[in-house]
């Protein structure tokens, strides 16, 4: 089955054949997943990165003092059929930003999802992004598409014209026809809003058209979010189609939109089986519940698992690190973590957590 279809039944909303759906290039827009967790307080500089909501990223550059905090929020758009957005609520306001400071909320896409936009040929094909927002501070704000596999960059303007209430957003971007994506699972894409830059960002003349980038000419005109502790900015329904007019928001199932988000992030050890590799050590072996973008990256999100020795009571054990992680390419993962303490060399355990164990990225 081509990427860019899966299994429907019934009519979609936007009528096509009753078998299949198209799958939006954005994940996760309409905000649904939240593996993380549902809050992130106290973001600020050196806190780029996921936190909330899946496929989501907080992005900061240069040295600023203000501080976020980032929510999973049920505030939405009346009547639109979306029970969730991302918010961002200052809490340390910064009234100036220093030359270098800026803060975006950005989505990272493959290459390889994005062939079929033509980019860097005569045929390239022009893409309309559409979003509704919800912001305490009226004003021009930015949003940029940049081509991070040729160095380029295209920005548009948008307007908060009435301050919080939700408004709707609809902006196209032509097409590109230099320098073409990589048909690959690195990042090519990046879709960004920008919610505060300095003057190393915004000093020249905005960059509408594509051209290798400027970074003067990427957020001229922003407006800062960050100035007051009032500031509150709300972002859902984000889609981004082939063309130069925007569609409905294709609303699609909660365990599609999770499968999508798992091959970036998963978690796994709520019930895990591990093998005892000496006093100390635990090895778990099991299959990804869907194969990850590359081998990820693994974070120990319980440090005092409890487990079942066959043949032993019960222990717990405070782990301190973890060694080895992989996935193989038929989507299995291993994971070694070392710390524990009286351990059965050669023994069978198995993990009963009430929280996951694991935390695997795989992440842009």
């Amino acid at each position: 089955m081509p990427l860019n279809t899966i299994p429907n039944k019934g009519l979609t909303s936007r009528g096509y054949p009753s078998d299949r759906i198209v799958t939006p290039i954005i994940i996760n827009g309409d905000m649904s997943v939240a593996q993380r967790g549902t809050s992130a307080t106290g973001l600020t500089n050196g806190s780029s990165g996921y936190h909330t909501c899946d496929r989501w990223r907080f992005s900061e550059g240069g040295a600023p003092s203000f501080q976020f905090t980032q929510t999973q929020s049920t505030d939405v758009p009346t009547g639109q059929g979306f029970a969730t957005s991302l918010k961002m609520d200052c809490t340390t306001a910064q009234g100036s930003l220093a030359a270098a400071d800026n803060l975006r909320i950005d989505q990272r896409i493959e290459g390889q999802n994005l062939q079929y936009l033509a980019k860097g040929t005569s045929d390239a094909k022009s893409t309309t992004l559409s979003f509704w927002v919800y912001a305490t501070k009226t004003g021009t704000n930015i949003v940029e598409l940049f081509d991070n596999d040729n160095t380029r960059s295209i920005s548009k303007s948008y307007s908060i014209s009435s301050g919080d209430t939700w408004e709707k957003k609809t902006i196209t971007f032509p097409g590109d026809t230099t320098g073409a994506f990589d048909n690959d699972n690195a990042l090519s894409l990046l879709v960004q809003w920008g919610l505060g830059a300095g003057t190393n960002w915004t000093s020249g003349t905005l960059q509408e058209t594509w051209a290798t980038k400027v970074t003067a000419n990427r957020f001229t005109g922003q407006v800062n979010v960050g100035d007051s502790t009032n500031g509150t900015f709300y972002i859902t329904g984000v889609q981004l189609e082939v063309g130069s007019s925007a569609t409905d928001f294709e609303h699609v199932p909660y365990d599609y939109q999770l499968r999508r988000c798992e091959r970036y992030y998963q978690t796994y050890g709520m019930g895990f089986r591990a093998f005892g590799i000496d006093a100390s050590t635990i090895d778990s072996q099991f299959a990804f519940r869907i194969p990850m973008r590359s081998s990820p990256s693994v974070t120990l999100l319980d440090t005092t698992p409890t487990f079942t020795e066959l043949g032993v009571a019960g222990r717990t054990g405070t782990s301190s690190s973890i060694t080895t992680s992989a996935q193989g390419p038929d989507g299995t993962g291993l994971v070694r973590v070392d710390g524990f303490s009286s351990v059965g060399a050669s023994s069978v355990c198995i993990g009963y957590q009430s929280t996951p164990m694991f935390g695997f990225s795989a992440e842009l």
